[in-house]
């Protein structure tokens, strides 16, 4: 059994640690609020907006309005992980770069893929091993449309220059504090809507359709990209909240169990010095 200083040591050490988990904890719950209540009031938009696009993408593939509905064949590909920037968030980001790792060596094995790394931490885990073009990390620092309708417009760019094929985007999709989604979201070419509810719609386009693909399909995909970078970004601090709790649990109760270990280690210890006086009193007496 390890001495009492040992014990004492060991207490002190939990103690702190579960004060500091506790305080990232309450740190994470309230950044949490205004992240989530940031993303539940922007689905709404970005969903409708995006299921628009899709309704039109048809007629717009019709005429070769737009360049972004392109559908070439898939040699190059490009592949946007969005983590964050700072870690003890459980899962949160190994899961993002298993399904990056499993897009590159299973759906697209044998085709180029490169990444785009959004977050320090894919951008440090990708860059050891495989191609990572950009990295846009400094985004969480000002977390705003303008900043991330930057990065969608570099990736616009690639895909209408030809440098890529098709361009995914792997983030968390924020379910609630203790859920999230691994999503992989096709970015471009833009995917047409599935099903035929919207495939006989006769649209009249004012303005002309050539300015709405100019206007709308760009401001869809910053938007898409925008949510996506927004969901992570909740989904890290319900991560972080989860973890840390989880933590805070484990901390107290190993604190709990060297308290009794060292209370049964000076009570041993206290019996210890009971029986030697007893004995060397005994002795004298004898």
């Amino acid at each position: 059994m390890a001495n009492l200083k040992e014990i004492r040591n060991r207490i002190a050490s939990v103690s702190s640690t579960m004060q500091i988990t506790s305080a990232m904890k309450m740190v994470s719950a309230a950044k949490l609020k205004k992240a989530q209540d940031a993303i539940t009031a922007m689905r709404p938009y970005a969903d409708k907006l995006t299921e628009l696009l899709q309704s039109l993408s048809a007629s717009l593939d019709a005429d070769s309005g737009s360049t972004y509905a392109d559908n070439r064949p898939v040699n190059k590909v490009l592949v946007v992980a969005i983590t964050s920037n700072r870690g003890l968030c459980g899962a949160f980001n190994t899961n993002i770069l298993k399904q990056c790792i499993s897009l590159e060596e299973n759906t697209y094995a044998g085709k180029q893929v490169d990444f785009v790394a959004i977050g320090k931490k894919s951008n440090d885990i990708l860059s050891k091993k495989h191609n990572v073009i950009a990295n846009h990390s400094a985004v969480f620092d000002d977390l705003t449309f303008n900043n991330v309708a930057a990065i969608a417009e570099e990736l616009m760019l690639l895909f209408t220059e030809g440098k890529y094929d098709k361009i995914e985007i792997v983030y968390n999709k924020f379910k609630n504090a203790a859920t999230q989604i691994v999503m992989t979201e096709q970015f471009l070419p833009i995917v047409p809507m599935e099903g035929e509810s919207n495939s006989n719609v006769d649209y009249i386009f004012e303005p002309s359709k050539l300015e709405i693909v100019e206007e709308l399909i760009p401001k869809s995909l910053k938007t898409q990209l925008f949510k996506g970078i927004r969901d992570s970004f909740a989904s890290e601090h319900g991560a972080r909240m989860t973890a840390m709790h989880k933590a805070t649990d484990n901390a107290t109760e190993l604190r709990d169990q060297l308290k009794l270990t060292y209370n049964k280690a000076r009570q041993a210890a206290i019996t210890n010095e009971i029986l030697e006086i007893v004995g060397g009193a005994e002795a004298l007496n004898s």
